[in-house]
């Protein structure tokens, strides 16, 4: 059973593109769309979802989670599994009412992901039936790397952001995951924070403007 994703909703009346964040472990929609606020002059006629994950936090009863991390929670790798996999139909659901309840294409639908965030939207896109605008992945990584170029359906653009001192999230991630989605014949680009943990610093967030208004159609 599909989980209905709370989000609150920024940005025009009437639009003609959407945009969407994907938080990351322990936090939740608020903590990203407020990007919206700063995003929005520079992306006229965008609106902004940042819905919150569907579960609560196990290490932070405030926060919300994709799924689970054995290594930080206690939980197993099968209740992570499991748990990843209500959650792609759950994100997949929510993606299909923006674009219904925007009249939009997919075309005009971009994702922003952070940390766990970016896991779900390199996971969940890439095998939707068809492709979004682009994709931009902050701090994360690629999970199941071996899979994607059997199991790619489209392949939208990438954008691939990290600091290079982030402690939670190796910073060579992002390597790993730009060398994946290269060899599965994506379009792929990188950007490193220089100087910063985990979290996104305002050259990222100008990288991510630049892509986003070359690709995601007014």
């Amino acid at each position: 059973m599909v989980r209905p994703l709370k989000s609150d909703r920024k940005g025009a009346d009437n639009a003609t593109r959407a945009l969407v964040f994907l938080h990351g472990y322990g936090a939740d929609g608020a903590d990203l769309l407020g990007l919206g606020d700063v995003l929005a002059p520079h992306l006229p006629g965008t609106a902004f979802y940042a819905p919150d994950a569907p579960e609560p936090c196990a290490n932070n009863p405030f926060g919300r989670q994709w799924f689970p991390i054995p290594w930080l929670d206690g939980s197993t790798e099968d209740q992570a599994r499991a748990s990843m996999v209500q959650s792609v139909d759950d994100i997949n659901s929510f993606l299909d009412k923006v674009l219904t309840d925007e009249g939009l294409t997919p075309d005009r639908l971009a994702v922003i992901g952070f940390s766990q965030g970016t896991m779900m939207a390199l996971h969940v896109l890439p095998r939707r039936e068809d492709p979004v605008s682009c994709i931009i992945g902050f701090s994360g990584r690629l999970l199941e790397p071996e899979r994607l170029a059997t199991e790619a359906r489209v392949k939208p653009p990438v954008l691939l952001l990290h600091g290079d001192q982030d402690p939670m999230v190796p910073f060579s991630d992002m390597g790993d995951a730009a060398d994946a989605l290269s060899a599965a014949e994506f379009e792929v680009y990188t950007h490193v924070m220089k100087g910063t943990g985990h979290g996104i610093a305002q050259d990222g967030l100008v990288a991510a403007l630049q892509f986003l208004q070359a690709r995601l159609p007014e």
